[in-house]
């Protein structure tokens, strides 16, 4: 098995510290100080780095062609080994970097050593994290898509299904259930284009920073920020190595967008209870109760919204820990992946459940449609149709709907069945014709305005977001 230790060796040869320290670490150094146990995640990123620097090694005559070849070959075997699981990861090796390069050591001898040459852990790392973190941007982009793609279907099926819109909770006017999907898809897109702008900035290559000074050595810094997929080389070694925005940025991104699903989890919540009864979620996104047969508990949704506050959390915990840190490497960072990893991993989860609840979702379109009309939803309507018709201002308009709310609550009716003898009491101009902006249905095929609920509306918005997606 691999990164087997003579375990009758003195201490300070169980570790890659070289020979400054008379002594290796006491355990209670050792186990605060190992991040294997998480930086494994790295394995694929940091083997195709140092396959990468050794390449170019090799083409700036530093390498000769046989160590290249010896290095590339034991790097091969290394990567899979960990991909079948034979790799044993050792915590007295602290790292992923210290164990590949044990490894590889033992599988071609002295010749690893020289894969080290001009660069350090500090760059090392910063170029494994970055590479990681930009693939979990683009997992995050994919699943951002498929999700913003199930919204447009649903807002395309629900067009015309009217329901109430609301303001501080309460009945305010009625809108499209197809218009209410549409919102979301509006905050997912930013939430795909904020990714999208992190990934841009985060796309330079760190490699070759070394320890934070640069190198000596004649590199080619271009050719394995090309060769790793990256736009460029960072420009200052310093920052190089100590710069963790863009792990601020995906976790920036993430927090926001699971901001986001939390609004929507909180709605499907409230929608599926009995009082609302608006949706109804399937089987798969549901769980039952263990005493009460009846139940039906929206749990995917209430893990959606109580998740949402892990990501949060790991936002602020890599802020905390990178405030007020000096140029350039602290151990300090070695606490910047695990709140990365457990948000992506979390983020991820989120988008595909709120993905599937809102494709297996039953909309209950004649709950909405009643709702809709309740709240006296059509007030505005009633204002509006005052000012166009009867001329006044709206402020007037406002204070006769006003009074025309207060008599219809005061009958136990809604606006659309107050007799019009009793609306004209309250202004001489109205007319018969008002009952035809009373009604939902009219209400809501009147908003027509760019980005208004009308179902004419939101199918231009959702062939114009077709478009825009591809």
């Amino acid at each position: 098995m691999a990164n087997k230790q003579d375990p009758t060796a003195p201490a300070s040869e169980n570790t890659m510290w070289g020979g400054r320290f008379a002594a290796g670490p006491d355990a209670i150094m050792e186990e605060i100080n190992a991040s294997i146990d998480f930086d494994r995640k790295f394995y694929a990123q940091d083997i195709e780095g140092s396959r990468a620097h050794a390449r170019m090694l090799h083409d700036q005559g530093i390498l000769s062609s046989a160590d290249h070849a010896a290095i590339d070959q034991g790097l091969c075997t290394i990567l899979s080994e960990i991909e079948s699981g034979q790799f044993e990861f050792s915590r007295s090796l602290e790292d992923i970097h210290m164990n590949v390069e044990s490894r590889l050591a033992e599988l071609i001898g002295p010749v690893a050593g020289r894969l080290h040459t001009a660069r350090s852990r500090n760059d090392q790392v910063a170029l494994d994290f970055r590479m990681w973190v930009r693939d979990q941007t683009d997992a995050a982009q994919v699943a951002l898509l498929a999700f913003i793609r199930s919204l447009l279907e649903k807002a395309e099926e629900h067009a015309d299904t009217v329901m109430p819109g609301f303001t501080h909770l309460q009945t305010a006017q009625p809108v499209t259930f197809g218009h209410h999907c549409l919102a979301y898809v509006e905050m997912m897109a930013r939430d795909l284009s904020r990714f999208r702008d992190a990934r841009e900035r985060m796309n330079e290559c760190p490699l070759g920073a070394a320890a934070l000074a640069g190198t000596g050595f004649d590199i080619d810094r271009h050719a394995t920020a090309q060769a790793l997929g990256f736009r460029e080389p960072t420009r200052n070694s310093l920052d190089s190595v100590s710069d963790r925005d863009f792990a601020l940025e995906f976790l920036s991104a993430a927090s926001i967008c699971a901001t986001h699903l939390t609004r929507m989890a909180e709605e499907i919540v409230i929608w599926s209870t009995p009082q609302f009864g608006f949706v109804q979620l399937s089987d798969r996104f549901s769980t039952g109760s263990s005493i009460m047969p009846q139940k039906k508990n929206p749990d995917a949704a209430e893990l959606v919204r109580g998740k949402g506050g892990r990501i949060t959390g790991s936002l602020i915990g890599l802020l905390t820990v990178m405030k007020g840190l000096p140029l350039t490497y602290s151990k300090d960072m070695q606490e910047d992946k695990e709140g990365v990893f457990d948000a992506a991993e979390t983020l991820e989860l989120c988008l595909a459940a709120m993905t599937g609840m809102i494709k297996d979702m039953t909309v209950n379109t004649a709950n909405m449609a009643a709702a809709a009309g309740s709240g006296y939803s059509t007030a505005t309507d009633l204002a509006d149709w005052l000012v166009r018709e009867a001329g006044i201002p709206f402020r007037e308009a406002h204070h006769v709907t006003g009074r025309a709310v207060a008599l219809a609550e005061s009958q136990g009716c809604e606006l659309s069945e107050l007799p019009i003898a009793d609306l004209q009491e309250l202004h001489g101009d109205i007319t018969e014709a008002v009952y035809e902006v009373l009604t939902v249905q009219a209400s809501v095929a009147s908003r027509t305005s760019f980005g208004g609920t009308a179902p004419e509306s939101v199918r231009i918005q959702i062939k114009d977001w077709h478009a825009r997606l591809g």
